[in-house]
């Protein structure tokens, strides 16, 4: 009889488990509190265009994540930094012209967008198996099952994995058999991956600035944005920039972002940097389903991979996942796929 394993979360971590432990022959429930997949993986279309406002990079060295890209006949293409770049040093002198030196490490993204990773893995998953609108409210524990409580139902299965944030996780949900006074303790001091970010896209309709000779990079010390890069599309008939902007504007409304956008664009580019198509955000820490919002700050990769997420909770029967419990690339999207093989491992040695 196939053992029930319930996953908590429709992120990378959770698509990636359900995927692998459904191959190896459990079966499988994954419930996503949101009413779409992918998590901190957001690939928003408009325009007819795709803009990444979650996860958008890998590198060579993710070797996990190349090998899965390879597998599900994934393609990749360069990060484009060719042309010149612009630094804003302050507010009242205009930007520089530099160029970004050549032996920077190739970034790539993947075509058709992020999300293409997911769903690749998502088509092999039944109604059933992959269930949105899911949010868990408490977990149940007794000596043979364990089992999960969402706003909608109840499910039982002999082993449950979480991928939520730990620190969310311990602040979100209630647990029938107390949780290691430990664990509460390192999750409440875990950085929650992309939780201090604010990611904007910005939709044009021509790349006006390679006619200039520039490469769309542009970095500012005095804000709004901190770092932008140009988010053309591998087929490149739809074009873009996408970047950071500087934390502290999180208290302000999205109006008063854009407006202030729009006029470093201007000091950046001219005209032609405000006459866009669409202004687009994803302000991470009030997303309800991935930050636990209070005061406390956390350095960036703070206990990613603590040595307490490598242990099973509630006599066996809970495991916790996600990209920020990875002793390898903690908090990157290579971290989720290495936690993800480690834990599949580990149950395959168990039943």
């Amino acid at each position: 009889m196939k053992k029930k394993i319930i996953i908590l979360g429709g992120g990378i971590s959770g698509i990636y488990l359900g995927y692998q432990l459904k191959k190896a022959g459990f079966s499988i429930t994954i419930l996503e509190a949101n009413n779409r997949i992918g998590g901190r993986i957001y690939t928003k279309k408009t325009h007819d265009t795709k803009v990444e406002l979650g996860a958008t990079w890998l590198w060579r060295y993710n070797e996990e994540l190349l090998k899965v890209c390879k597998d599900l006949n994934i393609s990749l293409f360069e990060q484009n930094m060719h042309g010149d770049a612009l630094f804003e040093a302050t507010n009242t002198d205009m930007p520089q012209r530099f160029q970004v030196p050549k032996n920077q490490e190739i970034s790539y993204r993947i075509v058709g967008g992020t999300l293409t990773l997911l769903e690749r893995m998502t088509k092999y998953f039944s109604k059933d198996e992959l269930q949105l609108n899911q949010k868990v409210l408490q977990i149940n524990d007794d000596k043979t099952s364990i089992e999960v409580i969402t706003e909608k139902s109840a499910f039982t299965a002999a082993i449950v994995i979480s991928t939520i944030p730990p620190q969310l996780l311990v602040n979100s949900v209630s647990f029938s058999s107390k949780l290691d006074a430990n664990l509460i303790q390192i999750a409440n001091n875990t950085h929650t991956w992309m939780k201090d970010a604010i990611k904007f896209a910005i939709v044009y309709k021509t790349p006006f600035w390679k006619e200039k000779g520039f490469s769309g990079v542009g970095f500012s010390n005095v804000g709004p944005f901190t770092e932008m890069y140009e988010h053309t599309n591998f087929e490149n008939n739809r074009f873009a920039f996408m970047g950071f902007l500087h934390g502290p504007l999180a208290n302000e409304s999205k109006e008063t972002r854009e407006e202030k956008i729009r006029k470093q664009l201007f000091k950046f580019f001219g005209e032609d940097g405000i006459n866009y198509l669409s202004y687009e955000e994803k302000v991470w820490n009030k997303e309800e389903f991935t930050s636990f919002e209070n005061d406390k700050f956390i350095n960036p990769h703070f206990n990613n991979g603590h040595s307490v997420y490598q242990q099973e909770f509630l006599k066996g029967k809970f495991i916790i996942a996600g990209s920020e419990t990875s002793p390898s690339y903690g908090g990157y999207m290579e971290g989720a796929i290495y936690r993800g093989n480690q834990i599949v491992e580990q149950l395959i040695n168990k039943f």
